[in-house]
Order: structure tokens, then C-alpha cells, then sequence
């Protein structure tokens, strides 16, 4: 039995137009981590009560996210079926404080995020289902958050290597171990597509959660940024010196584009 949190109706907080801004034209929630943890808690609870025909999917944006929006159109078509955008990057929630009469409380880092839902969903008996990644990271990061938060339950692992073809099995296999929130590292824009086009595949489950390369950092295969640069936002720097190749160019390219929407589709 999953313990409701609030008596606030799953989803309110997110769909409130006194709860979102947009972010570089992109609708994004407003939602601290412990709001959206509790959101988490609710919507699994619906679930498992029938009250909701498919899981809620639930992204993030920051400036690759911005950029990619308003460059492709399939993109862009994902990110506006998505249930709830939450913000993982400092810079967005500066541009709030500075454009918009409500900004965002704080930036909701998936890496961080994951802490919260984890504590919360111990106490809870939410059950997690991690796909995505390489090799058996997906499996050792299980390993160490249900370390950390005893009686947390990750009742599946499956690496994030498969065709389209082996989708429909995946989503049964998912199903018939009885989590309650997929968490989905693909890589985007890969996760978004997956989660989309299967979330009626997924009936019974509450969220399906995106987290792009959270089980490459909690399996203990990639550090994360120090504290100082999370904090000023500038995160992305670390990433793009561990991976000059991939992420490097990468950054270099996307973030004038990303600037320029930043500053000129911020609004309340």
C-alpha cells in the first residue's frame, strides 16, 4: 500500500498555471524536489487505485533541451506531450528570477532528484524500475541507492541496448514486476521517443521518469561536477572536460541558440 502524502489531487501542482513558467518557450513546472517527490508518491497512488490509464511521463529541460525544441520538430512534439518539465540547470532558474513575477524555487536536478524520490518512495513502498545505460550500471546503481535508503525497492535493471523490436517485451517484462516508476536513461532525445510512444504499454505504473545519465553517475562510473560549479551553475563545464569529443562541440554549439530563447521566451 503506497501512503498518500497530501490530500492534493496528483498532478494539480504541475498543470496549475500559478505552478509553471515558460523557459525558453518551453512550459516548465515550478515544482521543488520534495513538491515533486510528494506529485511522485500521489500519481503512483492513482495508479495503483486505477484511477490513471497511463503513467504520467515526466522530463527535464535545460539549454541542450531549449535548443533541440525549437531546432526539431519531432523533438519539440515530445516535449509538449510530457506530463511535467521540470528545470535541471542554474542558468534557467537565474533567467526566471530575472523575467518572470514567479520564478522557479530552485533547479531540480535529475542527479539530485533521485534522492528525494528514493527517501520518499522508502518510506512509501514505491517501487522503481531502472532502464537504461551500459553493461550492468543500470544494476549497480540500484545497488547502491537501496544501500543508501533501506527498504527502497528497485524490483528491475535492464541495460538500455535493445531494438524496437524487443520494446513490446521490455514494457511486459516492466509491468509484471510491479514498479510503480520506470526511471528511463537513454539519452535524449532516444528516452523522450521511448517513453511516448509506450506509455500506454505501461498501464499500472505511476511515472515513467527520464534521467539521461544518472545510472553512469550512481554506479559509480562518472563523477559528478564539484560541489562549487553545481552551485554556479556551470556544471555542463565539468561534463564538457570529461568528454570533450562528445560533449564539448556539443555545448559550443547549442548554447548561443539557447541563450537567445533563454532571454527571448522567458515568461510568467
Amino acid at each position: 500500500m503506497v501512503r498518500l502524502i497530501s490530500d492534493t489531487t496528483a498532478g494539480t501542482p504541475a498543470s496549475d498555471e500559478a505552478d509553471v513558467v515558460y523557459i525558453g518557450g518551453i512550459r516548465s513546472s515550478r515544482l521543488t524536489r520534495a513538491e515533486l517527490a510528494e506529485v511522485m508518491v500521489n500519481d503512483v497512488s492513482r495508479a495503483r487505485a486505477g484511477q490513471l490509464e497511463m503513467p504520467r511521463v515526466v522530463v527535464a529541460t535545460n539549454g541542450l533541451v531549449i535548443t533541440n525544441y525549437h531546432h526539431d520538430p519531432d523533438f519539440r512534439r515530445l516535449i509538449d506531450q510530457a506530463d511535467i518539465v521540470d528545470v535541471d540547470g542554474m542558468p534557467l532558474v537565474l533567467a526566471t528570477r530575472l523575467l518572470c513575477k514567479n520564478p522557479v524555487r530552485e533547479r531540480v536536478a535529475t542527479t539530485d532528484f533521485v534522492r528525494d524520490a528514493s527517501a520518499i518512495a522508502a518510506e512509501t513502498g514505491v517501487r522503481f524500475f531502472f532502464l537504461g545505460a551500459r553493461d550492468d550500471r543500470a544494476a549497480k546503481s540500484a545497488y547502491n541507492l537501496t544501500k543508501a535508503y533501506p527498504g527502497l525497492e528497485v524490483v528491475g535493471t535492464r541495460n538500455g541496448y535493445f531494438t524496437r523490436e524487443e520494446e513490446d517485451d521490455i514494457c511486459a517484462q516492466i509491468v509484471a514486476s510491479g514498479a510503480d516508476v520506470l526511471w528511463l536513461g537513454l539519452g535524449s532525445p532516444k528516452q523522450e521517443d521511448f517513453a511516448i510512444r509506450n506509455r500506454h504499454k505501461l498501464a499500472g505504473l505511476g511515472w515513467i521518469r527520464t534521467c539521461g545519465g544518472l545510472f553512469d553517475f550512481y554506479s559509480d562510473f562518472a563523477p559528478r561536477a564539484p560541489a562549487w560549479m553545481q552551485n554556479l551553475g556551470i556544471e555542463w563545464m565539468f561534463r564538457a572536460w570529461q568528454e570533450p569529443r562528445r560533449l564539448g562541440l556539443r555545448y559550443l554549439a547549442s548554447n548561443p541558440a539557447a541563450i537567445y530563447h533563454i532571454l527571448t521566451k522567458t515568461h510568467d
